[in-house]
Order: structure tokens, then C-alpha cells, then sequence
């Protein structure tokens, strides 16, 4: 439970949390943008925070960075003697952050010179600086252009040079907005790629994002937030435990001929009938086993057991080898997420969930407003 006074958080936080939010909340005149938020993260995390414009995403975030203050609440941070301190009272000792605040915009120098400057700035060792820069450089396709005046950049590589601006200088705490803006297919694959290496190094990343499949890849725990409020903070897997309806997905060789689906359909139907959805929301799906000849495969809403996608497969490879052969078999990620944003953020309101328990979550859990 957190704490009311920063001596005694202290204590009661575990040993590997690094941030706290304290019944954060900010306001722009009347406008609540933040609204008595509270989060706990771990060292290792990665945490990614989802929900629609406005929902107050990057107001957390530059409340995280300094650039604006809370109206009320605070936001405690581990420090270097490992004592946690108030960011808006005092920043020195705080163990490093690294940030990439929304678009990023810099002033018109080479690349060369903005990342030397933010790696003085930060500390990192002189003597190091240019292996560190040409390393990232590198890693992001941008030594050709160490020496070149950044107007001359397109938006994707702006935004690539904010990614390393923002880990320059090798921070415990990486907290980005939007790190994909801008960037093509190649350099998206390769930013995920580049947050699971930071992951495997024990870094603490922050990211806000509308892009549900890069969070479902990378983000250990998942938060959605509208109109200022936490509605959900868990796993992915836990969050998916609130679905109505889960689905697997089944790639196939060769397409099936219409003359055939029909009665292949009823088989699979009979063969999987003690696994399939047996309240199957109709707004989803009004049958639990679906055929699509677009991307070849069947699509099984199913009881989400890990023993029934077990089953299911089996009853697949075993029972219909002469039908089809199966090449892809995967619950998927994105469209769980998807289906839990649409379920818990409906018509631009807060979740049932949350009015009706009358509290917030705090690290999976709802805890009551008192």
C-alpha cells in the first residue's frame, strides 16, 4: 500500500521500485488533464501507458521530466543512496533518466554536435563520448549523416536522433512519447529490437503510445488511461483474463475450396466443441470457429485455458491431417489489446470497472478511494 509520507514509502516499497506516482493529478484552469494518479515501477520494467488524444499520456510524462509541475500529488524517485526523494523538491543524487518527449525538434547543428552536448551535459564520460555516439549512429543508420546540419533530416530521422539523444548518455530510467512517430516499417522493427536489448541490460523504460502492437511486443505491464485516470495497470496477460471472448489464430498451406468449408467447418465445430467459447459475445462473433479466405487460416474463439490451446492444436494436427496443414498457430497479442482497450475505454468514458468499485488500480489491483 503507499504510503502517505516519503519516510515511510521508503520502507514499504519493494527494493526494486524506482518511481511512484502519488495521487498525481494536474490541471490546465478547469480542465483536470491528470487525475489522482497512482503508479508503482519496478527497475526492469517496461511499462507502456495507452489511450486516446488527450487522455493525459504525455501530461504524466512531462510531469516525469520536470517540464511541468503537479497540481497536487508527487512523484517520488529513487536517488543514487537508494532513499526515495520528491522530483519537484529536490533533483540531485536521482539516478539517470533518459527522454524523448513528444515530436522532437532541436536546434539546426550537426548531429555530431547535439550529441556531444547532451552527453557533456549529462556526464557521461568525456573519453567515451564519441565511441558512444558513433555506436548509436550506427545502430540507427545515421553515420552518414553525423556531420550533416539536422534541418536537412527527414521526420523519420529526426526522430531516430531523438531516440539517441535520449539514451546518449546510458540512463536507468528511459521514459519516451510516441518513439515510433514518423519511422518506416525497418526502423520500427529495429527500435522494438533496440527496447528489448535496454530490457535485457536492466533498464526501467516508459513508453506512450497509440500503437498497440509495438506496446503488446515489448511492455511488460500495460496501463490505460483516459480522461486523466489509470483505468487498468497489469500484464498483458492479466488484463486479457477481463476479456469476454479470447481467439486463436490458424495459418493453413493451401486455402480451403468453398465446396469444402462448409461441412469442414461443422466437423471442427464437433471436434472442438468442448473447448470453443460457449458464450460467444454475438457483437464479436456470432460462430466460434471462422474462416478467412483473405488470410488463409481459421480464426477459434475459444475458453482461453492454456490447456484448451493445447488441445486445440493436437485435435488440428491429428483429426483433420488429410484437410489442411497447419503453418501458423498463435493467440495474438494486438488484437487482445485491442479488444481490451475497446472493452474498458467505451465512447470516450471511463470504464465500468473503475465506477464501479470507486478506485483506481495500483500495480494490477483496484485499490478503493478512501
Amino acid at each position: 500500500m503507499i504510503s502517505e509520507s516519503k519516510e515511510k514509502l521508503s520502507i514499504d516499497a519493494g527494493d526494486d521500485t524506482v518511481i511512484i506516482m502519488e495521487n498525481l493529478s494536474k490541471k490546465y484552469g478547469s480542465f483536470l488533464a491528470v487525475n489522482n494518479v497512482n503508479l508503482e515501477i519496478h527497475k526492469g520494467e517496461t511499462i507502456g501507458l495507452v489511450g486516446p488524444n488527450g487522455a493525459g499520456k504525455t501530461t504524466i510524462i512531462k510531469m516525469i521530466a520536470r517540464l511541468l509541475r503537479p497540481t497536487s500529488g508527487k512523484i517520488l524517485v529513487r536517488n543514487t543512496s537508494g532513499k526515495f526523494q520528491d522530483l519537484n523538491k529536490k533533483s540531485r543524487n536521482l539516478i539517470q533518466f533518459g527522454f524523448l518527449i513528444d515530436i522532437p525538434q532541436f536546434y539546426n547543428m550537426t548531429a555530431y554536435q547535439l550529441l556531444r552536448y547532451f552527453a557533456l551535459l549529462k556526464n557521461y564520460p568525456k573519453d567515451k563520448i564519441n565511441g558512444r555516439i558513433n555506436e548509436l549512429l550506427d545502430l540507427f543508420n545515421l553515420t552518414d549523416w553525423k556531420f550533416k546540419k539536422i534541418g536537412t533530416y527527414s521526420k523519420g530521422m529526426t526522430q531516430k536522433l531523438g531516440i539517441i539523444q535520449a539514451i546518449i548518455h546510458d540512463p536507468e530510467i528511459i521514459i519516451m512519447d510516441e518513439p515510433q512517430t514518423g519511422l518506416d516499417p525497418k526502423a520500427r522493427i529495429k527500435i522494438r529490437k533496440f527496447i528489448r536489448k535496454l530490457q535485457s541490460l536492466g533498464k526501467t523504460i516508459f513508453v506512450a503510445s497509440h500503437m498497440l502492437y509495438e506496446i503488446s511486443e515489448v511492455c511488460d505491464k500495460i496501463g490505460l488511461i483516459n480522461h486523466g485516470n489509470i483505468v487498468a495497470f497489469d500484464t498483458l496477460n492479466n488484463l486479457e483474463s477481463t476479456l469476454k471472448t479470447k481467439e486463436l489464430n490458424c495459418v493453413l498451406v493451401e486455402p480451403i475450396s468453398p465446396e469444402t468449408l462448409g461441412p469442414l467447418i461443422k466437423r471442427l465445430n464437433k471436434s472442438l466443441e468442448k473447448y470453443l467459447d460457449k458464450n460467444l459475445d454475438p457483437e464479436i462473433s456470432k460462430i466460434p470457429v471462422k474462416y478467412y479466405p483473405q488470410k488463409n487460416g481459421f480464426k477459434f474463439f475459444f475458453d482461453g485455458s492454456e490447456k484448451a490451446r493445447g488441445e486445440i492444436l493436437k485435435i488440428l494436427i491429428k483429426e483433420f491431417e488429410s484437410d489442411f496443414t497447419v503453418i501458423s498457430y498463435t493467440q495474438p497479442k494486438t488484437s487482445q489489446l485491442e479488444r481490451i482497450y475497446s472493452q474498458m475505454i467505451v465512447d470516450d468514458e471511463i470504464t465500468p470497472i473503475n465506477k464501479k468499485n470507486g478506485g483506481k488500480w495500483i500495480n494490477g489491483k483496484i485499490k478503493r478511494s478512501l
